[in-house]
């Protein structure tokens, strides 16, 4: 009788550190998901910036003397 108890509090806790450990594996899948999304997004802005810079530069290699 008492192994079944014992038995029964093991499979209850093995289950519930189950349930926790999923939850948290689902938590950081989110979390990656969002620096994954920020990361993206700063390499875009850093992409537009750098296209912007490059713009400038032709423009002082064509004309040197007309800058703003």
């Amino acid at each position: 009788m008492s192994q079944n108890r014992q038995a029964y509090k093991d499979r209850k806790s093995a289950e519930h550190d189950y349930e926790v450990n999923l939850k948290a594996e689902l938590e950081i899948m989110t979390l990656h998901d969002k620096i994954d999304e920020l990361r993206d997004k700063k390499w875009s802005e850093l992409i537009s910036i750098q296209q912007e810079q490059l713009a400038l530069l032709s423009q002082l290699i064509k004309d040197p003397k007309n800058t703003k």
